[in-house]
């Protein structure tokens, strides 16, 4: 069984290794921690604000994965997203 099992129907925010974020309803993994992520969507962080961009349903490759949690729904109901400005997160060095 997938750690990542528990995770499954939930809202999740994913963080990449090249520093995307990634949110969407978690609808499946695998062995090798592969995701399918349902409505997901992708937030580009600049000092301008956050730009929300649509992917439909996306698949992540598990070696691409950082890190992954649960979305608090009630809390992102409750922000605009699009007025947060900071910095992109910066591709990881191995």
């Amino acid at each position: 069984m997938s750690l990542l099992q528990p995770y499954v129907n939930l809202d999740v925010l994913v963080i990449t290794i090249d520093g995307r974020v990634l949110v969407g309803k978690l609808r499946g993994t695998d062995q090798a921690s592969n995701i399918i992520l349902e409505k997901c969507h992708e937030r580009v962080f600049s000092s301008e604000g956050t730009e929300v961009i649509s992917l439909g349903l996306f698949l992540l490759r598990g070696d691409n994965l950082v890190t992954i949690g649960e979305l608090d729904t009630e809390k992102e109901a409750a922000i605009d997203i699009t007025e947060i400005k900071a910095d992109p997160l910066s591709e990881l060095k191995l």
